[in-house]
């Protein structure tokens, strides 16, 4: 046996493991279905270097990791859209269809490469109804998971994402789908970042022929605003509803007046 042999699982696992150590050092970003199309939201203070992008008309980019790699990876996806939108059709550029381009990319890098791409991508796409619409995940070793309706990745992943799934629900407005989604990349207890080191951005199924529009200024300040609002409300009527604030006195599980005299 050669000096410093190491068997094909072995090199697997350490190359996915090298991967994920590298995400997770990243923050999160949250994607998520709404009343009029898909909500991209991820904290990042930089102006220059952006986890969101637009790929094609109706077809959106967020990524975690390697801002290098994933940088190549979206320049790639614009080329494949550009060149099969010209010469066949533009409605023949898909989501699934760019899916599965990254999806060999990452799986031959991954399998054939001495280091793996620190990198998780979503793609997603904006249909004419939300039962069109299609969000696909993609991890460092070329796996595709088709997501319903939200999706998390990079940091504390699975943390951010049962929050999400636990505050999520269909047919929310833009105001509360944001807020859904602060809450879900926001610790317990922790504090939320500013609206200006968020990285916000829709596909609106609602506009004409590009989807792809980014909130920010005063837009997305009114819309955290709302949706903070909204929230509170709930909070404040449940409450005022508390048991035990009325005048009338506790009954015991058989309907007699609790004396507290514990007999």
């Amino acid at each position: 046996m050669p000096f410093g042999y190491a068997s094909p699982e072995q090199i697997m696992r350490d190359k996915a493991d090298y991967a994920r150590k590298g995400i997770a050092r990243g923050r999160s970003v949250v994607v998520l279905q709404y009343e009029d199309g898909i909500l991209f939201v991820a904290p990042n203070p930089s102006r220059a270097l952006h986890k969101i992008s637009e790929i094609y008309d109706r077809i959106g980019f967020a990524a975690v990791g390697r801002y290098n790699e994933f940088e190549a990876l979206r320049l790639g996806g614009i080329r494949y859209a550009d060149i099969n939108g010209y010469t066949y059709d533009r409605t023949d550029v898909t989501a699934r269809g760019l899916a599965n381009l990254y999806a060999q990319n990452l799986g031959q890098i991954f399998t054939e490469s001495i280091k793996s791409m620190e990198v998780e991508v979503v793609v997603a796409e904006v249909g004419d109804t939300p039962e069109a619409d299609a969000i696909y995940r993609l991890t460092f070793d070329g796996s595709v998971f088709d997501e319903h309706g939200t999706a998390a990745m990079g940091g504390q992943a699975e943390a951010v994402a049962t929050r999400l799934k636990e505050r999520y629900r269909d047919g929310m407005g833009l105001a509360e789908a944001l807020e859904t989604a602060l809450t879900a990349l926001t610790e317990p207890g922790g504090e939320r970042p500013p609206a200006g080191q968020l990285e916000v951005a829709v596909l609106d199924r609602n506009r004409p022929h590009r989807k792809f529009l980014r909130l920010a200024g005063p837009r997305l300040e009114r819309l955290l605003a709302e949706g903070a609002a909204a929230s509170a409300a709930p909070a404040a009527e449940t409450a005022e509803a508390a048991p035990g604030t009325g005048d009338s006195p506790a009954t015991a599980p058989e309907g007699d007046i609790d004396t507290g005299s514990g007999a």
